[in-house]
């Protein structure tokens, strides 16, 4: 299942877009049957996300919590129990993104949003971009991601 909570007020966001792009971006890597969890929230309280478990005392624009901190990019998540079943919760700010994307990434909101998903999904299942090789491997599984859902 996934749960999408909006605890912020200032920028308009497409709850029902985003659940179907998440929910297509698991099927496409056959996780449709996790648990999945995005929120959205304001920059003050990413910022304390971002203070309290990174040690940046500033806000970002995404921050990834993975239920299975330890697995391989790559490697599949081998479930024992239901609770397993789960891969962890992606933390957005929009307002954030919303003052960057267009300097940044030259795109709107609303084209930058699935991207941040989709890195949010590649962090939860292992991959990161701490190199310049894991970041192609994440990057590749990012395209795939962003691919399923070209159609939205």
């Amino acid at each position: 299942m996934i749960l999408i909570k909006n605890k912020q007020r200032k920028i308009s966001i497409d709850i029902k877009k985003i659940e179907i792009a998440a929910t297509r971006m698991l099927a496409a890597i056959n996780y449709q049957e996790f648990d999945l969890g995005i929120l959205f929230c304001s920059d003050s309280l990413m910022q304390k996300y971002n203070r309290d478990f990174r040690q940046k005392d500033k806000p970002t624009d995404i921050l990834s919590f993975p239920y299975h901190q330890n697995l391989k990019a790559g490697k599949r998540i081998k479930v024992v129990t239901e609770e397993d079943k789960n891969l962890g919760d992606i933390i957005i700010a929009p307002s954030y993104v919303q003052k960057n994307v267009k300097t940044l990434w030259n795109q709107t909101l609303e084209q930058r949003l699935p991207i941040l998903i989709a890195h949010g999904i590649a962090h939860l299942i292992g991959y990161d971009h701490g190199t310049e090789d894991e970041y192609k491997k994440m990057l590749t599984v990012e395209k795939k991601l962003l691919k399923i859902i070209k159609t939205l």
